[in-house]
């Protein structure tokens, strides 16, 4: 195995790549009595477009999350049951970029690991089980889309992209889950839970070459290789509109701005558009900025509101929101500033001050082992080593936070979402 040491935030971890093209990353805690798996695909809601077996193949959408549902079936029971069994706390999630399954425990970590690895690698559906789950997942997405919070999100991006598949919820529809059969999971499963479109990260009191070991013994000695995907033509520079409303029962509206910013390259220099687009925000309108302090005295905004940025293939954005009494107002104000901040530029003390803070941040985010885990997965599948983030800070200038700030919070760039109270004239 190979040993990389991280001086800066006193780090070790472990990489090693396995004969199936599997990266397996062990981060040693010595000392702590927990344990941390995560094991990862570069699959998710967005990849409903790519090529199998030299065929393309298009997918409905939501089936990156219906066969993470589906995955911890077994031929002998329930993987979830198992776990528990042996005193781990299992779960799993899909985002739009990808799909993970994980465990902590402090006990029999190494039978908890053989049983994460295998049923993830070994898929098993029938169709009754498949129509059994659609009428579970139907349910799952009757609630979220009765969610404002969740309306306000996905209308945002709706705004902003005219066909990125970032803008498809990523549990699906109703309509798009019932195309779902087994067929559908297994080719998918073939398509992307190949080891070489994934990842093993483990974080704890562990023997990393045990670690490796063990992924050896259970998964599969050979691997394919991953499929290709295909999200559509390059997104214009452009919103696709400047505004989409909905009225729901909320008693304050809720709002979302969101500007376009350009999508973010593989590379150490995607976590360095991250760590830019993030001080941006911030000096925008975080909660240490000028403008913050002016909204909140003036009641357009409360404790609610907040922003950020997210980065996923072929695109990128920043998003702010929260509640308002006059969304319009708040994003008027926002993009006054955003002008201002570009031509006259950023308080170099209250930079120096937010860029001490994010760093921070990051800093004490180690000594989560889910987020070491998680973090370290995502940026490998984006060619990013996370935990180089020092040096990625050291790069970043009030400069090119000031021309973040020009480019992507332009108002052509700007989409603005609002759920609105029904009884509202």
């Amino acid at each position: 195995m190979q040993q990389q040491n991280y001086p800066r935030v006193g780090e070790t971890l472990w990489r090693e790549e396995l004969d199936n093209g599997l990266t397996v990353f062990v981060n040693p805690r010595p000392g702590f009595q927990k344990s941390y798996a995560f094991f990862a695909t570069n699959y998710g809601g967005m990849d409903m477009r790519f090529q199998l077996e030299g065929a393309w193949q298009e997918t409905p959408a939501g089936v990156a999350h219906f066969l993470e549902h589906k995955m911890f079936d077994t031929q002998d029971g329930n993987a979830l049951q198992d776990l528990a069994a042996n005193g781990a706390s299992p779960n799993a999630f899909t985002s739009s970029a990808i799909t993970g399954y994980y465990f902590e425990s402090t006990e029999k970590f190494e039978e908890n690991l053989k049983i994460l690895l295998s049923f993830v690698s070994v898929p098993w559906f029938t169709r009754e089980s498949v129509d059994k789950e659609q009428g579970i997942i139907g349910q799952e997405i009757q609630m979220i889309e009765d969610d404002p919070s969740w309306q306000v999100f996905m209308n945002l991006l709706q705004a902003l992209y005219e066909h990125n598949p970032i803008r498809v919820s990523v549990a699906g529809s109703r309509e798009s889950i019932s195309h779902i059969t087994a067929d559908t999971l297994y080719a998918c499963h073939r398509a992307f839970y190949t080891p070489s479109n994934m990842v093993l990260c483990v974080a704890g009191d562990v023997d990393p070459e045990r670690v490796v070991q063990i992924a050896r013994e259970v998964l599969p000695a050979q691997g394919g290789p991953a499929a290709v995907r295909d999200y559509g033509p390059e997104e214009p520079a452009r919103a696709a509109q400047p505004l989409r409303e909905v009225r729901m029962e909320v008693s304050t509206p809720l709002f979302q701005l969101g500007f376009k910013a350009d999508p973010a390259p593989r590379g150490q220099e995607r976590l360095r558009r991250q760590l830019m687009g993030t001080l941006a925000g911030e000096a925008l309108c975080g909660a240490s900025s000028p403008l913050y302090a002016r909204l909140y005295r003036e009641g357009l905004i409360n404790q609610s509101f907040g922003v950020g940025y997210e980065a996923y293939p072929g695109c990128a954005f920043l998003a702010a929101g929260g509640e308002s009494r006059n969304p319009e107002a708040v994003r008027d104000a926002i993009l006054a500033e955003a002008a201002r901040l570009g031509r006259e530029g950023i308080d170099p003390a209250l930079f120096e001050r937010l860029k001490k803070a994010a760093y921070g941040a990051m800093v004490r985010s180690l000594n989560s082992f889910e987020n070491v885990c998680v973090e370290q997965a995502q940026g490998y599948f984006a060619g990013v080593d996370y935990l180089d983030f020092p040096a990625v800070f050291d790069s970043i200038g009030r400069g090119d936070v000031e021309a973040v700030l020009r480019t992507w919070c332009a108002p052509e760039r700007a989409a603005l979402s609002v759920v609105r109270p029904k009884e509202e004239a």
